[in-house]
């Protein structure tokens, strides 16, 4: 997703070896950093809902198993 801001970003620090100590490359590590962010949210939201349904499974199975032995 982020792909293209990282090889602008490593291209940037490339080609201004000393300026990038002086904020040449700021505002892509900004938009980077922004990326990561939005990366980082829908992972987390994945991963909810795969563990909600998960979570789902494994309370119908415990009721199976709690019904089969009583």
């Amino acid at each position: 997703m982020c792909a293209e801001i990282i090889e602008e970003f490593q291209k940037c620090h490339l080609e201004h070896p000393i300026a990038k100590f002086f904020g040449e490359c700021t505002e892509l590590k900004i938009k980077l950093d922004r990326c990561f962010q939005q990366e980082k949210a829908l992972k987390r939201k994945a991963n909810f809902e795969q563990s909600k349904k998960l979570k789902e499974r494994l309370q119908a199975l415990r009721k199976e198993t709690a019904e089969s032995d009583s």
